[in-house]
């Protein structure tokens, strides 16, 4: 059973994502997608590290978010990915269209293909005024269309909006 966990910055979609990952009762395995780019991201990364539970396994995968989904996917694990905009920022910053597209391409059977449930988180993005800078709207079509293609195929979506989810498909 895979989730799809949306909401904006601090609106609590990670804190959901690891308590579903929890209830799940599976051994969890983080991948975290995050790069440390500036002392404020990796501020934010150190307090993401504090707050999870000692036991997760975490694998750092900024690019190749596929693969590290394909080789932690078991049944007998949990899988938790956050984030997917992190991970799309990561992608559109090599300013390759072809490894952006192998890349989703690479995401989407490794979530078809999935052995256990995987939990994935991303922001939601696209709900203001449209964004003056070219690659600003590249990153707010590309996540959009993202999240579309993720939600077909996850069996429950959840929109976080503070702290509170709101079930879009599927239930709790």
């Amino acid at each position: 059973m895979n989730t799809l966990v949306l909401g904006g910055i601090k609106s609590g979609k990670s804190r959901l994502a690891e308590s579903i990952a929890t209830d799940s009762k599976k051994p969890v395995v983080y991948i975290a997608t995050a790069s440390a780019g500036d002392e404020e991201m990796r501020q934010r990364i150190e307090h993401h590290k504090k707050s999870r539970p000692s036991e997760w396994q975490v694998i750092e995968e900024p690019i190749n978010l596929g693969r590290g989904i394909k080789a932690h996917s078991t049944s007998q694990t949990c899988v938790l990915v956050d984030c997917l905009t992190l991970w799309l920022t990561n992608l559109l910053m090599q300013e390759n269209n072809q490894i952006l597209n192998q890349q989703k391409a690479e995401l989407i059977i490794s979530i078809r293909e999935s052995s256990g449930p995987v939990v994935l988180v991303s922001n939601e993005s696209s709900m203001g005024v449209v964004p003056m800078g070219e690659l600003t709207r590249k990153f707010c079509d590309e996540a959009g269309l993202l999240h579309q293609e993720l939600a077909a195929l996850c069996d429950t979506v959840v929109f976080t909006v503070a702290g509170l989810p709101h079930y879009l498909k599927g239930s709790k």
